[in-house]
């Protein structure tokens, strides 16, 4: 791997996406809620679902930053934003837009919606890492990744 993906570290990724299926298992076996980002974040702020738990929603958006910044006391983290705040602005606006059209984001769907062989996450799945790739693939050719 080292020469194709200098900066791959296979164990980590590994150890993180088992902690995120672990904790998306333990979401919805033992909660019964399904561990979506976006729809814990309109939960939190009171214009997701009417009858989940707020509380819940709230603890695993602060959860989210929470869990990053001790991470982060491990050790450096490697972080890259985009020299234009217009180009961060358009693609968070970009991804909120896309979150509320396909009913859910990359975790709902990707992690937990796949998991439980839901058919319309695999669709879901599928165009998000299609628009991924050729976003990637515009930003190379353009010459701004």
């Amino acid at each position: 791997m080292g020469a194709l993906f200098p900066d791959a570290m296979p164990l980590t990724g590994f150890l993180g996406g088992l902690m995120i299926g672990v904790a998306g298992a333990i979401m919805l076996l033992g909660l019964g809620r399904i561990a979506g980002v976006s729809g814990m974040a309109a939960t939190s702020i009171g214009v997701g679902e009417r009858g989940s738990d707020r509380k819940l929603a709230l603890a695993f958006i602060i959860g989210l930053p929470l869990g990053a910044a001790l991470i982060s006391l491990t050790g450096p983290l490697r972080i890259a934003f985009p020299d234009s705040i217009a180009l961060l602005i358009a693609g968070g606006l970009l991804v909120g837009f896309g979150t509320r059209l396909g009913s859910g984001c990359t975790s709902g769907h990707g992690v937990c919606g796949l998991s439980r062989l839901s058919p319309r996450s695999l669709v879901a799945t599928g165009l998000f890492m299609t628009a991924g790739f050729a976003t990637v693939a515009i930003m190379r050719a353009s010459g701004t990744l």
